[in-house]
């Protein structure tokens, strides 16, 4: 049997009994299906169009840029044109790609533009207004990816999200629930408010109609000049003419000289697995560092969620996270030490400074120095019926990034600047704590965790017979990734473990309770359930502490693909904890 089922049928059983204690209403229901084609993403209109346009013969490229654009209407809290983030592409028929679209810090920024004349960091500089807004690369990314990659022309995969603009879409519990929390700052721009206001003055209801007709516009000029219109045309003169007119340094050179660079993505080898995510700046460094590091424990038979299984994890995600914060950022400003971070020696050498029964106090292997990460971002997962497959997670980093829409154009602008660190030793409500490696400088993009990966089955590197009879040459296992700022990687890791560790089918492994830990804050974050009183209590006297989440954390949605390596079936699930959203297969 392929090694996803390697697990005993007893072993999977029990396992699944364990989810379904924890959430009975929906553990028990099976993932989408399909043959030909899985979306999913979490806004349900989005998976529409990306499911419309696979039926129309469109590939997983044509799919996901439609997607893209779809979500930059029926999401305008997360989904964006005035933001950034990344593509991960496998090609059933070539190589593998990442496309890195993420913002750009102005020509005329510098690493004290957000500190007074005492060098104090201004509140709300790095968030607030056009002063926070890096260059976005959202359109670029898009549309380079369908030019190369795609089948389909820029109109075709355009026209669904022109059509919802335009004419609108239904609000839901959701959608209402993002718009509303942002009220107050809706109403002190008119431009803002005539939108995403009823009547331009007070919050829309569960069942309204949101037009967006000066989108539709935006979108249409894109449709019809490509990404032109954004960089070098009208579009680009909106957004520079009302950044110098409120306090912004953006300039038309910016947006004429935005690139979105391609590379081989990141690799790395987790049980004889394929492991293919963001290289730097974003966070598929951290991911493959944890993975390394619990590869040398047993998982499945320590125990799903014991004390056993979680110290390695939790050390895993501690060491990995002081190695990010010190070392990494943009590799066209820093050297990033990649080759020993991502060493089986390197991994080794952590195992050994890991205790068996305590936990290591973060000052140990932490610098003291902070940095925020927005955690309000979108990632979605497409395969089609030829082998091809793309992750994209993309931002405007808080919910409706930096709270500006430029004249009529319809879409609102990110606050990626803020994820910059803006000066070291200063703490932020993330916790979230970097180096200098990720100081602000003109051109440079800010250090991330998106991680875009896609799992497949056979490594290069593998060596064990047993498994290179099972491998399918590369042939795609999971597709996954999550918005969540700093738990981003922790949550990649949960789901592809949950997987290959402990045997679950993807929607018990997307929708399982989570943990995370970053050393500093020194908290382990856990969700309703995600712990038994008896390994809460083990690790409590192993020296680890607890912040007990109330809810399931809305920051984060897996959005996940799990290909069956034998039906050769496409089984998608849409995380619990983004419920407007929907995986869909035909």
């Amino acid at each position: 049997m392929r090694r996803w089922l390697l697990v005993s049928a007893a072993i999977a059983t029990f396992i699944t009994s364990i989810v379904m204690s924890f959430y009975p209403s929906y553990a028990s229901i099976p993932p989408a299906s399909g043959k030909n084609g899985m979306v999913v993403t979490d806004q349900h209109i989005a998976s529409e169009v990306g499911l419309q346009i696979l039926k129309a013969g469109g590939n997983a490229v044509d799919a996901a840029v439609a997607v893209g654009y779809a979500l930059a209407v029926v999401q305008p809290c997360c989904g964006n044109i005035g933001g950034g983030g990344f593509m991960l592409i496998h090609q059933a028929k070539g190589a593998d790609i990442f496309i890195d679209f993420r913002e750009k810090a102005p020509l005329a920024a510098s690493p004290s533009m957000y500190q007074d004349k005492l060098g104090n960091v201004i509140p709300g500089l790095s968030t607030k207004g056009y002063l926070a807004v890096g260059v976005p690369g959202t359109v670029m990314g898009l549309n380079q990816a369908l030019s190369e990659y795609g089948t389909m022309g820029l109109k075709q995969v355009m026209a669904p999200a022109i059509e919802v603009a335009e004419k609108g879409f239904v609000l839901q519990t959701q959608d209402v629930k993002f718009l509303s929390s942002k009220t107050k700052e809706f109403q002190e721009q008119p431009n803002v408010a005539a939108i995403f206001l009823k009547d331009g003055k007070t919050p829309h209801q569960v069942g309204d109609r949101l037009v967006q007709k000066n989108l539709a516009d935006t979108l249409n000029l894109i449709a019809q000049q490509g990404a032109d219109a954004f960089y070098k045309g009208a579009i680009a003169d909106e957004i520079v003419k009302a950044s110098s007119q409120h306090g912004g340094i953006l300039s038309k050179q910016d947006f004429i000289k935005y690139t979105a660079p391609q590379t081989s993505p990141l690799s790395c080898n987790y049980r004889g697995y394929e492991v293919m995510t963001a290289p730097p700046p974003g966070g598929g460094t951290t991911l493959c560092e944890m993975q390394n590091i619990v590869d040398g424990y047993p998982l499945g038979k320590l125990g799903f969620h014991s004390a056993a299984s979680l110290h390695p994890m939790l050390e895993a995600m501690l060491y990995a996270y002081a190695d990010r914060n010190k070392y990494l950022g943009d590799p066209a400003f820093v050297k990033n030490p990649l080759q020993r971070l991502l060493s089986k020696q390197y991994a080794t050498q952590i195992r050994a400074q890991i205790s068996p029964n305590r936990a290591t106090p973060p000052q140990q292997v932490y610098p003291s120095i902070a940095s925020p990460e927005g955690t309000h971002t979108t990632h979605y997962s497409i395969a089609d019926s030829q082998g091809n497959a793309v992750a994209v997670t993309y931002t405007i980093n808080y919910y409706f990034g930096a709270g500006v829409i430029a004249g009529n154009t319809g879409f609102f602008l990110n606050n990626e600047m803020d994820d910059f660190t803006s000066k070291p030793g200063v703490p932020n409500s993330f916790g979230l704590v970097q180096g200098t490696a990720n100081a602000i400088t003109p051109g440079k993009r800010p250090l991330s965790s998106m991680s875009p990966t896609i799992v497949t089955q056979g490594f290069a590197g593998a060596s064990s017979g047993d498994f290179l009879e099972q491998a399918q040459n590369g042939k795609v296992f999971i597709v996954t990734g999550s918005p969540g700022g700093s738990t981003i990687t922790t949550t990649v890791l949960q789901v592809i473990s949950n997987v290959i560790d402990y045997g679950m089918n993807i929607e018990q492994a997307v929708n399982t309770p989570r943990i995370h830990y970053q050393g500093l804050p020194n908290v382990v974050v856990i969700e309703p359930n995600a712990l038994s009183t008896t390994a809460e209590s083990n690790l409590s006297q192993m020296g680890y502490k607890f912040k007990q989440l109330q809810s399931l954390n809305s920051g984060q949605g897996a959005e996940s693909i799990l290909v069956n390596p034998e039906t050769k079936l496409l089984y998608g699930a849409n995380d619990i904890r983004r419920p407007a959203g929907a995986a869909l297969g035909y």
